[in-house]
């Protein structure tokens, strides 16, 4: 008798177990889209991938899905890096709002979600979006500058 009880224990708790190792962070990560930039593009894109910092603002690297060397998300997306995205629109508009930092030029656009960020005279346009955390601070955008730099050549 106490051989099947304990049996089923181990079962109930060997299912416990399976559950909530179904139930692990790789189910709930945050998804992307994935640029479709030119194929020149997906080179300088696959470059600063392999450059990119395992932390930004003290936040660890985690990738989102789809898994793709055009995305990169750190803090359960609360930064997250697309690189060859078509050129904003708002880059025509003189009254724009721009920062640099570290040598890199980004376009600021102001959301509800947080800020987004676009590079400005680089070969590939690389898009930075900051969690609401971030509303008002650009000092993230420093991690990338150095990455950026040496695998996004300036288009000027």
């Amino acid at each position: 008798m106490k051989t099947d009880r304990h049996r089923l224990l181990s079962l109930s708790a060997a299912a416990l177990l399976l559950t909530a190792a179904g139930c692990s962070a790789t189910d709930d990560s945050t998804s992307v889209a994935v640029p479709e930039p030119p194929a020149a593009q997906v080179t300088l894109c696959r470059a600063l991938d392999k450059e990119l910092p395992k932390t930004v603002a003290g936040l660890t690297r985690g990738d989102p899905a789809p898994k793709s060397e055009l995305t990169a998300a750190w803090g359960d997306a609360a930064i997250v890096l697309r690189c060859g995205v078509p050129r904003p629109a708002e880059m025509d508009d003189s009254q724009a709002k721009a920062v640099d930092a570290n040598g890199v030029n980004w376009l600021l656009e102001q959301r509800d979600s947080g800020p987004r960020f676009t590079t400005t005279y680089r070969k590939a346009y690389v898009e930075v979006a900051l969690g609401p955390k971030y509303a008002h601070d650009v000092t993230p955008l420093s991690d990338f500058a150095g990455a950026i730099r040496k695998t996004d050549p300036s288009s000027l």
